[in-house]
């Protein structure tokens, strides 16, 4: 097939979730392109697609240190928009600016640019910021504005949402999932929402939560003969044809890489608070590949016997989304040795062969 049969695929699928793995030049943005046009409807409506804000919407003003704000379609809806909206997005990832919009003079107009400083600066003086922090921003300005109803009612059913992870670190990839769930709960029932990704590890985070997550139930079948609200693929490409591949094992098995994060951390007295997340997600990999649906049965077999619930109940607390926020960053003592204990005998037990470079 081509991307376009592709676009035209996803498009008429009766699943309202689509997470997508692809490696880079693959073809993931051509696609969002793709589908934008095969989504539009005879009412000229469009898909809110997230490559579009990153790539071509905002640009740096080197000379006056600020970042312009691009004419297009969405300024019209910037006037509902305030900095408080979108610092409320970027809670989460503790930013170290504060910013402040310049509108146009004409409403219609919406935003003409925005500068950032570093808090606690009275004078306001302008910065530049990281191109992590950028990403961070502009993914953080695209949540705050589908929350603005008269944009996301104007719009078609559908958000493509196009590698929103470039650039960022892995302690800022898990929060970016957790946003990625909050947006696929609020709109699912409503909306198509496509979700691409060359990141294996936001890949099968995203696919675990849909799949067997805490809130797994809701994008479940509810009677026989229905489909799940989720569809999880592999993007593959070769001499221009593409398919589009249901088959989970040749991305969604990480535990290998993940292992090897882990004891790269370990060995560097690194950790911070993402990595238990990655703890869980290779336990439940590990539930999963034996046939169980907890990974409390994990911890019980790598001899955490007497405690397993106990170990399983505060893995499960400090990866909670309300605990995780507010905890991001160097873990303690106490966490490190439960998580240095849990991967030790992990490595004991199953004799995993990681290959450090």
């Amino acid at each position: 097939m081509d991307l376009p049969q592709i676009a035209r695929q996803i498009k008429d699928a009766p699943e309202n979730i689509f997470l997508i793995y692809a490696s880079n030049a693959t073809g993931k943005t051509r696609l969002s392109v793709e589908y934008k046009e095969a989504a539009r409807n005879e009412q000229g409506r469009q898909t809110g697609v997230y490559y579009a804000f990153s790539e071509d919407l905002f640009v740096w003003d080197n000379e006056h240190i600020r970042l312009d704000v691009v004419s297009s379609s969405l300024n019209q809806y910037h006037s509902q928009l305030s900095e408080v909206d979108v610092m409320e997005k970027l809670k989460p990832y503790h930013p170290k600016y504060d910013f402040i919009f310049q509108f146009h003079d004409n409403p219609e107009q919406g935003l003409a640019s925005i500068s950032f400083f570093m808090k606690g600066d009275e004078g306001q003086h302008p910065v530049k910021i990281s191109r992590s922090e950028e990403r961070i921003f502009i993914w953080c300005f695209f949540l705050a504005l589908t929350e603005v109803d008269s944009w996301t009612g104007e719009q078609s059913d559908y958000f493509f949402i196009d590698d929103p992870v470039s650039s960022m670190d892995d302690h800022n990839i898990f929060i970016t999932a957790f946003t990625l769930m909050s947006l696929i709960e609020k709109h699912f029932e409503r909306k198509k929402l496509i979700i691409t990704t060359h990141h294996i590890g936001l890949a099968t985070i995203l696919s675990d939560w849909l799949s067997k997550g805490e809130k797994a139930d809701k994008f479940k079948a509810k009677r026989k003969g229905e489909t799940n609200k989720y569809k999880i693929s592999i993007l593959e490409n070769t001499e221009e044809q593409y398919e589009l591949s249901s088959s989970r094992n040749s991305v969604l098995l990480y535990h290998l890489r993940v292992l090897q994060i882990l004891d790269t951390a370990i060995q560097e007295d690194s950790l911070e608070v993402y990595h238990l997340a990655l703890l869980r997600q290779i336990l439940e990999n590990i539930a999963s590949f034996l046939g169980v649906g907890q990974f409390q049965y994990v911890l019980q077999q790598i001899r955490f016997t007497e405690e397993s619930g106990k170990m399983a109940d505060i893995i499960n607390a400090l990866t909670h989304q309300k605990v995780y926020y507010p905890q991001a960053g160097v873990m303690v003592p106490d966490n490190k040795r439960i998580l240095v204990d849990v991967f030790n005998a992990l490595m004991g037990k199953y004799h995993f062969v990681l290959h450090n470079d």
